[in-house]
């Protein structure tokens, strides 16, 4: 490990670091605008000049410059600082002065380090230059005359997203960032541009022009759009969240977040229940508490109960419900509400147990029905990387773009039990082969899937490469809590009652019971329910969530709900004494410590571990992949269908609907 000296302190640095890291490990800040962690280096900004000796008598930029043994890096000398301010007085010669009308004002780095580095006044008073805004869709605003030149953007797009619509156009001065063709750029990670842009040259366009962010309250929760957990925080003011960005969380989202989780929040104050309905002559009429709860206790259903988990619920929600279901002899509890039917005795056999992060490390991957880059983007970013360390994808199911290069083998569930000699000879060079198996495959093809651990060697002493991907936040909290029937979802169906949490993606033509929905927005749920309880979302309270690899995470409560609508326990809790079965809980952390009691694993904020005892399934696949399971990625959920910039995304970027801008 080379040794160094920063400013006069010797440290040792990991071998192949950079002069700016080695800096960093020794506690000294660094500016940067083109320089990022998670991109490659491209050491065109300068803004990130030290002085080294030995070396040449001038600054150097220290992201591209390797750190080297005996070297002395000198980060505050006159030098530097004369640099810095140069580089600075250049970065503004164009800049507009637009910083009382800029989203990114309070939260820029152009700002920030021109008072922490610059002079504080120009000798340049030449007229600025303009560059025309470019259009890149319905996530992302341009203003294009306060870019930098740093490409961010353009690194994001083709290293993370893997969709290489961002370049730069012209030279010098006249250089110009740009989606191709100045169309809307078609990534679900798009967003992710306007965290990484250092200026305000690209702002997000749905929260364009709503606030400052010293007038936003922040609250740490997680995404529920898919499984994979998101760490997010919450900007909101008064009763509404204006903002949705990630939080760094290396394990599950690294520091992103896909444009369905940023922006779908727009959807939580439209199309809400707020008040209670019941079905009076076929027709949905306001109702108090107490006549929604009289109506269900007026059905008389005996024990036989149900509750169907919709995608987005929390732990606690789940748990409350089964808790009354219990005290009324039922164990009557599903979650997977499309119709999805697999053995879930073995939670091990339907996790992703390599992990989030683990994927990297693969060498060999195979896709069983999955379509990753729309079932969980961010699993599918770590494929990406798994590949540029030289690991192969093969992949079964019709054929999709997922931004890398896959050898599509088919789409018959029969290749489980033949799969082609290129496959079983790369799996069996892999110290690390894994297979992912989708929503798409699970029906028909688990159990020759559960076949390839033996097959393939997927399970090591070090290595567990056998992975399920799921597509709804609340699965595996669900199947931790016991909501998965051997019949799947047609046993529940017979019940004379049944309370569905949430569920909008339910064939509710299919039950002939009483139907209790208890939810947050009038979608298909609320439109086949005999009685509605509102409830609140994933913003309006606290809750325990798990997300595919069996990781629990808790959110917080960050706005309250509109009109009557209340915390889904206490909804059970209430009724709970209406119909003469009382839960022995009186509040949110009596429940907590219930449900902590029944599965101890939802107690720590932690990676959950499972058993690897997979069931002996018989069986060979069986069945031709048609499709995929998510038809339409921005529309996945209530929230998602109540969301005009949801809406939007889903009729530019995937039906091809044109949108006019206001000045066209």
């Amino acid at each position: 490990m080379p040794l160094v000296k920063v400013d006069g302190v010797e440290i040792e640095v990991p071998a192949g670091a950079t002069v700016l890291q080695a800096c960093e490990l020794a506690g000294k800040e660094i500016p940067r605008f083109c320089y990022h962690e998670r991109l490659s280096i491209a050491g065109n900004c300068r803004m990130c000049l030290v002085e080294v000796k030995p070396g040449p008598p001038k600054p150097q930029a220290s992201c591209a410059l390797p750190a080297a043994d005996k070297q002395e890096i000198f980060t505050n000398s006159p030098m530097v600082k004369n640099a810095r301010e140069g580089i600075m007085e250049f970065l503004l010669i164009n800049h507009p002065l637009d910083c009382p009308i800029c989203d990114q004002g309070g939260e820029c780095d152009l700002q920030d380090q021109s008072v922490a580095y610059g002079r504080g006044h120009s000798r340049y008073d030449e007229n600025k230059r303009a560059v025309t805004e470019k259009y890149m869709g319905p996530i992302v605003k341009t203003v294009m005359t306060r870019c930098i030149q740093c490409t961010r953007c353009i690194r994001f797009a083709e290293e993370v997203s893997g969709v290489e619509e961002i370049g730069a156009i012209f030279r010098g001065e006249d250089m110009q960032i740009t989606s191709y063709l100045e169309n809307a750029v078609k990534s679900e990670l798009s967003g992710n541009v306007v965290d990484l842009c250092p200026v305000g040259a690209l702002t997000s366009k749905p929260y364009a022009f709503e606030a400052r962010p010293w007038e936003l309250r922040k609250t740490l929760t997680i995404d529920v759009m898919d499984a994979v957990g998101t760490n997010i925080r919450l900007d909101s003011r008064g009763r509404q969240v204006l903002r949705c960005v990630p939080r760094i969380n290396e394990d599950v989202n690294e520091e992103w977040a896909t444009d369905k989780t940023r922006h779908a929040i727009d959807g939580l104050v439209r199309r809400r229940l707020d008040k209670p309905y019941v079905r009076v002559n076929g027709k949905l009429v306001p109702a108090t508490w107490d006549e929604a709860f009289a109506a269900i206790k007026a059905v008389n259903a005996g024990s036989s109960v149900a509750a169907v988990a919709g995608d987005l619920v929390d732990c606690e929600t789940m748990y409350a419900a089964k808790a009354l279901l219990a005290k009324m002899g039922s164990s009557l509890l599903e979650g997977r509400q499309t119709g999805m039917d697999y053995d879930a005795t073995s939670i091990a056999a339907v996790n992703f147990n390599t992990t989030i992060a683990g994927t990297e490390r693969a060498d060999a991957i195979l896709l069983v029905g999955t379509n990753l880059r729309w079932e969980a983007p961010l699993v599918n970013t770590r494929v990406r990387k798994a590949i540029k360390k030289g690991a192969k994808v093969f992949a079964i199911g019709p054929e999709t773009d997922l931004t890398y290069k896959v050898e599509w083998l088919g789409d018959d569930l029969a290749l489980l039990g033949k799969l082609p000699e290129t496959v079983t000879e790369a799996f069996g060079k892999a110290e690390r082969p894994m297979v992912i198996v989708g929503g798409g495959a699970l029906k028909g093809g688990h159990a020759a899937a559960l076949k390839l651990v033996d097959t393939l060697g997927l399970v090591k002493a070090d290595w567990n490469g056998f992975n399920v991907v799921h597509m709804a936040a609340s699965r595996m909290g669900g199947l931790m809590l016991g909501y998965a029937q051997k019949g799947g979802i047609a046993d529940v169906m017979e019940a004379k009652l049944g309370f569905f949490l949430g569920a909008d993606e339910v064939d509710y033509s299919k039950f002939a019971g009483f139907k209790v929905f208890v939810g947050h927005h009038g979608d298909k749920g609320a439109a086949a329910a005999d009685v509605i309880l509102p409830s609140v979302t994933y913003a309006e309270k606290s809750g325990t969530w798990v997300n595919l690899e069996g990781r629990v995470q808790r959110g917080e409560r960050a706005v309250f709900a509109p009109g009557d609508a209340r915390d889904d326990w206490s909804i059970f809790r209430a009724l709970s004494d209406t119909l003469g079965h009382t839960l022995p809980f009186d509040s949110f952390e009596g429940l907590r410590e219930e449900m902590y009691a029944d599965v101890p694993a939802l107690r720590h904020q932690a990676l959950a571990t499972f058993e690897w005892n997979p069931p002996l399934l018989n069986g060979e696949g069986q069945g031709v992949l048609a499709g995929y399971p998510i038809k339409d990625f921005y529309l996945t959920n209530a929230i998602c269908r109540a969301s005009p910039t949801m809406q939007r995304c889903s009729a530019e970027l995937l039906h091809g609907e044109d949108y006019a801008e206001a000045a066209e």
